[in-house]
């Protein structure tokens, strides 16, 4: 009996709603609407006025925006590659908000790097080198010089290293007034060779070359016994130029 009167209240219940009146009450407006009409005239003053300016100017990129948008685009990529797509711009900000630190540093490095460079060359051509023999001293020897007295110098300060220079200098010389080379301040000893390569001087010239730049160029200190071995190439050499005249 109970479940008969359950289902005979649920079933009545659409029943009463639906037997309640609307009492929703509808107005209508009918009051004459007046129109405004807007004139160029009032419409003047917000195109003039920038605040209501909308449009987007598209501006052309310019070389430097060019190389930054490339220079950009590579950081992207590396940081990319580096530290993963998501944390990527995180470092590249960072990174770009130390840049011009870095580079500062890197500046000051370049400029402190070539003033103590530059203090060193002085400090050393400063002092008195006497195995120094300077482009504009070469020119002078082999056109002005008394050769032979410079190596007999040297000989008696025992720098014999020096005094191989002289006499490779003279052997130059020898060899330009006797028109088998033509001697230029530019020119190398490999340029003397090539000169000589159709003369029957070319061998010797060659091996005395090679051991002068082994002993000058090589700053390979010799003492007098190892003097007197480069010494003797050296006089073949000579004797051969002589008779060669």
């Amino acid at each position: 009996m109970f479940k008969n009167l359950l289902v005979a209240i649920l079933l009545s219940v659409p029943v009463i709603s639906l037997a309640q009146k609307d009492t929703t009450e509808v107005r209508y407006d009918d009051q004459n609407l007046t129109i405004i009409e807007i004139s160029e005239a009032d419409l003047e003053p917000f195109k003039k006025d920038e605040k209501y300016n909308y449009e987007m100017e598209k501006k052309d990129n310019s070389w430097w925006e060019a190389i930054k948008n490339w220079f950009y685009n590579i950081l992207r990529r590396f940081f990319e590659w580096l530290f993963g797509v998501e944390s990527a711009p995180n470092y590249i900000t960072a990174f770009l908000k130390y840049l011009p630190y870095l580079l500062l540093g890197f500046l000051l490095f370049l400029i402190i790097r070539f003033f103590i460079k530059a203090n060193t060359k002085n400090i050393l051509f400063s002092k008195a080198n006497e195995n120094t023999v300077i482009l504009s001293e070469e020119e002078q020897i082999i056109k002005t010089a008394d050769i032979q007295a410079m190596i007999q110098k040297a000989l008696e300060e025992h720098n014999y290293r020096l005094a191989i220079r002289y006499y490779y200098l003279s052997l130059l010389k020898m060899l330009t007034e006797k028109e088998l080379i033509h001697w230029e301040l530019q020119k190398t000893n490999n340029d003397y060779i090539g000169e000589l390569s159709n003369s029957k001087l070319a061998p010797l010239f060659k091996r005395v070359t090679l051991l002068y730049d082994h002993i000058w160029y090589g700053e390979f200190q010799i003492d007098a016994q190892g003097y007197h071995r480069a010494k003797d190439r050296f006089d073949q050499l000579k004797q051969s130029i002589t008779a060669n005249a």
